[in-house]
């Protein structure tokens, strides 16, 4: 106490920290890193305590110059600081040189002129409780949020979004948290793909009619990643991917349980009485048990590693679990690195490229994707101005092998996945498939990002040479029954059901097949090939995930669990199964589909490549001359426009006036 009476003048004690921070950093310097900031800063803070006793203004006084010293140490902004686990690296290039001023940020226009309008910006941003101080000069990070209470996907998102804010405040930015539309797989109907691209346009204008400078987009359960994305590269302003990352390892009695592929499993083995309702009960509460998306290889693991492929989000990014820990640093990195882009100007359509829409395909492949990501990743290359088709799908299918040993394709779960080196040792063992020269967000190219990843377990990251399959992870299909195409995920089936012919047994709509699938009377086999029609993008509406139709009780019973089945819907990534989806032009328009009646028999030939229904041509027209369009599903509102605007699964299931095109200006300030 003694000591803390000294009153030693301003300058003075100025000078003390000043010499403090300037030793610190020459320290630091000297050891080349070997020491960090902080483990030299802290005793002689003590020092300065001791020696300063004007505690409030001195300890201001010292954050702002020890903040000017280890700036200088950083080389940058902030001190990049680096995770040195073996699964996750973050490491980014030393800051670029800076290409926009402070005046030259967008929003400035907010809040820089010096009229009434920015007037009112400055004052209502004061009304929040913020000083000019904390924004004037500085990017504004608008952090797009899509908790909500009915996501399960997304609860640690309250959480995560105050780590976000945190590496934007730490890097000089300004961080601003906007919610967005919540799509919840397990909870919306009809489907959470029908508004897809309701999120993406929610997203695209929150950042074009507020003052955002960049983004930072949190999202991970299924449609969420590919909606932000799409918004995200139409507006076209510096954007950083956060995953929400996978959940934790379901159990059941000592057993390990995998979303949704053990729910279908389990469901069949109820409905063929292998086990009780009790034990459904048990599933039912040990399946999901951690925030986090799907923990199997679903459309969300698929989408959120695709995401990190095209190169959206930080390296080893995707594969975190949602509780690690490490996944809470990720976010706040991801904070930093997002102010960084606005300053660099790197923005979505610089880092989409062919190059990087390649990669993604590659990965999807390489990892047992979901067929969902197809639909998903024509979308967003179409926004970009990217030409993708099926045909690339099928082609990059045929060369790339299956590496990831995950569920449904393999055997194990998305948190080993990241245990075993996650997916940057997929994409490392992928060798001269991937395109390495392809630029990410953390300003280093997709090579460089993963030159230095491991593989910690050889059986759930194959090499090449130890594939689970050599090729043909996704196969597109095409014939008279599906002219413009389907597609098929063969590891996921029976291999004697890749070449298979047999009898159609079709339901006409959805309710249909749910009230006859199990009627005893039901003229079915083993050899049978299910039809479910009206499960399309306008059919369903929005392409629900219906296409693992469930086999008939009867045959269940008798021990099938396998089937050829064939609709225009999609299914869950998580499923499995002789499943033939997405065919298009679907039967509500009057596709092929439309016309396929019970007993007719139907071809498929995945080596071959052919869905064909062995049905004349002249009997095909005298069909197709009968055939009534239905009804409309929607007559107004949000369906209605959905209806009008929405294309086929083929091209991308986009509105029609969404794709690129002329750019939209950003808003007028008056």
């Amino acid at each position: 106490m003694a000591a803390r009476t000294l009153q030693l003048p301003a300058a003075i004690q100025d000078y003390i920290i000043g010499l403090h921070c300037h030793f610190t950093t020459l320290v630091c310097l000297t050891f080349k890193r070997r020491m960090t900031f902080r483990s030299i800063d802290m005793p002689f803070l003590a020092i300065h305590i001791t020696l300063c006793p004007a505690y409030q203004y001195s300890t201001r006084r010292y954050r702002a110059l020890r903040f000017r010293a280890r700036s200088r140490y950083a080389g940058g902004s902030y001190n990049k600081e680096y995770l040195t686990t073996t699964q996750y690296q973050t490491s980014v290039k030393e800051p670029q040189v800076k290409k926009k001023t402070p005046e030259q940020l967008r929003s400035h226009r907010w809040y820089g002129a010096q009229d009434m309008r920015a007037f009112g910006h400055r004052s209502r941003t004061a009304q929040m409780g913020f000083d000019r101080s904390d924004y004037a000069g500085k990017p504004v990070i608008a952090i797009i949020n899509t908790w909500s209470d009915i996501n399960p996907c997304h609860t640690h998102f309250k959480q995560r979004v105050e780590e976000v804010k945190r590496g934007v405040w730490q890097a000089g930015g300004f961080p601003v948290e906007m919610p967005a539309m919540s799509l919840s797989e397990p909870f919306q109907k009809p489907t959470t793909m029908m508004y897809r691209n309701f999120l993406a346009m929610e997203c695209e204008e929150l950042l074009r009619s507020y003052p955002a400078d960049g983004a930072v987009l949190m999202g991970g359960c299924d449609k969420t990643t590919p909606a932000l994305l799409m918004g995200a590269i139409s507006m076209n302003l510096p954007a950083i991917f956060m995953p929400a990352g996978p959940m934790l390892r379901g159990n059941w009695g000592g057993a390990t349980l995998g979303s949704g592929s053990d729910t279908w499993k389990y469901w069949a083995e109820l409905r063929a009485g292998n086990i009780t309702e009790k034990d459904w009960q048990e599933i039912e509460q040990g399946i999901a048990r951690s925030p986090g998306h799907c923990m199997t290889m679903g459309t969300a693991s698929t989408m959120t590693s695709a995401a990190e492929a095209m190169g959206f989000t930080l390296p080893g990014a995707a594969s975190i679990p949602a509780p690690d820990s490490r996944h809470a640093a990720m976010a706040t990195l991801t904070g930093k690195r997002a102010v960084d882009m606005v300053w660099e100007d790197l923005k979505p359509r610089d880092i989409l490229d062919a190059d990087a829409i390649h990669n993604a395909v590659t990965a999807v492949l390489a990892i047992g994707g979901s067929t969902n990501a197809i639909v998903h990743l024509i979308a967003l290359a179409r926004r970009a101005g990217v030409m993708l088709d099926l045909d690339l799908f099928d082609a990059l299918a045929r060369k790339t092998p299956l590496l990831a040993n995950i569920r449904p394709s393999g055997k194990y779960l998305m948190e080993d996945f990241y245990y075993g080196g996650g997916l940057r040792a997929v994409l490392k063992n992928l060798g001269g498939l991937i395109r390495a020269n392809a630029k990410t967000v953390n300003g280093k190219t997709l090579g460089e990002n993963i030159a230095d990843a491991k593989v910690f377990d050889a059986d759930i990251i194959r090499s090449i040479d130890t594939a689970l399959v050599k090729s043909d992870s996704l196969a597109v299909l095409r014939g008279n029954l599906a002219p413009d195409g389907a597609v098929i995920k063969p590891p996921a089936a029976e291999a004697q059901l890749h070449q298979h012919t047999g009898r159609a047994v079709v339901f006409s709509d959805y309710n249909d097949m749910a009230a006859r699938i199990d009627d005893a009377e039901l003229p079915v086999d083993k050899d049978s090939v299910i039809v479910l029609k009206h499960a399309g993008p306008l059919g369903g509406p929005g392409m629900p995930e219906w296409g693992q139709l469930p086999i008939p009780q009867k045959l269940l019973k008798q021990g099938v669990r396998d089937m050829v089945r064939i609709s225009d819907a999609r299914m869950s990534g998580t499923s499995y199964g002789a499943c033939v989806l997405h065919i298009a032009p679907e039967s509500f328009i009057g596709g092929p589909l439309a016309l396929v009646q019970d007993g007719d028999l139907i071809e498929l030939d995945v080596p071959a490549r052919k869905l064909n229904l062995k049905v004349s041509d002249a009997e095909l027209a005298r069909r197709k001359a009968a055939w009534k369009a239905p009804a409309p599903r929607y007559e107004r509102g949000y369906g209605a426009a959905f209806s009008q605007h929405i294309t086929q699964a083929n091209e991308g299931c986009d509105f029609d006036f969404l794709e690129a095109g002329a750019e939209t200006p950003d808003p007028e300030i008056h």
